[in-house]
């Protein structure tokens, strides 16, 4: 019995066409040539890596292969390496009340901030408890000093005259 081909008949089944042994050797030179190139290029590591990212770091050169900056003892020395020692700065005498009611008189955001409040702007919470406390300080600092505001007395001069006025004295 013979098999049934599954070819339609009338048409022959295409041949296929065997590669020569030379075109095969170019198809695996060809393979391996773009197997050599996988991977990072040839001293990518130390390339500058800010090229292609513009000017956002500035003219800093970071290089990913300088570590710490703690000195390292090299042989016997007498002395231990140490770190240069930081600056301390020394605490200003606390200032005298006429010089600290001069730098409060003249504090520019205090001007700002009052400025606001005279036009009748509203002032966040964390603004108004400064100025509020700013202006405790001035008091208390008037206080020490003697110093008495002068807009009351005008005040009360003008109320005393008027009253004068309309009791017809």
């Amino acid at each position: 019995m013979k098999q049934k081909n599954s070819a339609p008949q009338g048409k022959k089944p295409a041949k296929i066409r065997r590669k020569s042994r030379e075109e095969l050797e170019n198809e695996a030179r060809d393979r391996k040539r773009q197997k050599k190139h996988r991977g990072n290029a040839a001293g990518s590591r130390t390339a500058n890596k800010g090229v292609g990212q513009g000017s956002q770091g500035g003219n800093t050169n970071n290089d990913p292969r300088i570590g710490s900056k703690t000195p390292i003892q090299l042989g016997v020395v007498s002395e231990p390496v140490s770190r240069p020692a930081k600056v301390k700065v020394e605490k200003q005498a606390p200032l005298t009340p006429e010089a600290e009611l001069m730098l409060l008189e003249n504090d520019d955001r205090l001007d700002a901030l009052l400025e606001r409040l005279e036009e009748g702007e509203t002032l966040s919470k964390s603004e108004q408890d400064w100025v509020d406390a700013t202006l405790d300080r001035i008091d208390t600092l008037m206080e020490q000093l003697g110093i008495t505001y002068e807009d009351d007395e005008e005040e009360e001069e003008k109320s005393d005259d008027l009253m004068r006025l309309l009791k017809g004295n």
